[in-house]
Parts: C-alpha cells; sequence; structure tokens
C-alpha cells in the first residue's frame, strides 16, 4: 500500500525535526506536541550559561502556518518570564518571524524579515541570542535586574 502524499510544507517540517533531532541546536530540543501534527512544536529552551536565565528551563511552541516556509511560524514562550522582546503574552518579537512587508513604523527593514530561506535552526538561534546578553557587573546587574522586577511587579497590580 502507497504512503499518502505529505504536503510540501509537512514533508519540510518533517525534514526540518529530524534534522534538529540527530543534531540539536545546542540549548534546545525539540518535540511534536502532538505526534499526528507536524504544525505544531514543543520547544525546551535551556537558559544560557552566565546569563539571568542560566539553569532555568522554558517551555515555548512553535506554530506553522500551512504556507510554511513562505510565510513564518509564531513563537510564544509558555513559562513566564521577563524581557524586553517577549511580550507578556509570551510572543517573542523578533525580526525575523514578522512577515516581509514595508513598514517604516516599526524600525526593521524588509531585508531583516521572514525569508523562504530561513528555518527554525535560524529561529531558535535568534531566540537564544535574545537571552544570552551577559550578566552585567555583579552589583550593576543585580540593582538592574530587581529593578526591572520591581517595575513589573507594580505594573501589573490593578490600580
Amino acid at each position: 500500500m502507497a504512503r499518502p502524499l505529505l504536503p510540501s510544507s509537512q514533508k519540510g517540517l518533517l525534514l526540518e525535526l529530524k534534522g534538529l533531532q540527530e543534531e540539536p541546536v545546542e540549548g534546545f530540543r525539540v518535540t511534536l506536541v502532538d505526534e499526528g501534527d507536524l504544525y505544531n512544536w514543543e520547544v525546551a529552551i535551556f537558559g544560557p550559561p552566565k546569563t539571568y536565565y542560566e539553569g532555568v528551563c522554558f517551555k515555548a511552541r512553535l506554530k506553522f502556518p500551512i504556507d510554511y516556509p513562505y510565510s513564518p511560524p509564531a513563537f510564544r514562550f509558555l513559562t513566564k518570564m521577563w524581557h524586553p522582546n517577549i511580550y507578556e503574552t509570551g510572543d517573542v518579537c523578533i525580526s525575523i518571524l514578522h512577515t516581509p512587508v514595508d513598514d517604516p513604523q516599526s524600525g526593521e527593514l524588509p531585508s531583516e524579515r521572514w525569508k523562504p530561506t530561513q528555518n527554525v535552526r535560524t529561529i531558535l538561534l535568534s531566540v537564544i541570542s535574545l537571552l544570552k546578553k551577559k550578566k552585567k557587573k555583579k552589583q550593576e546587574g543585580k540593582r538592574h535586574f530587581h529593578a526591572t522586577l520591581l517595575v513589573r511587579e507594580v505594573s501589573e497590580k490593578p490600580l
């Protein structure tokens, strides 16, 4: 009996998943949320050493559109965290996850945005580079980190 043909996006995602499982990106582990759904991936992200995130394991989701790789996937942290490029919802704000439109308000060039030649590996490397910002000098870093936590705590309290 012949195997059913997979849409090209599923073939590509299957190849990417196998490649990432055989040769993983350092600091990440990827699996399918549901074995029958190649469009939803679970990502485990291990906080890079010598950063504020060291020793923390974050969970995230990658959701792929049917027309992947022509449109970018959505990347969302499921673990609550604070980072200037991560919204309260967990959505990640990085240029390569934005569709390539000319939007002068964004501060991004279309060339910095998603291209079909990019892949999950480039997304993971971009996310880990966000988290790799080194700790500042001990006291300066601690003050900055605690001030950030305080601002966030105050801003989350209802008035």
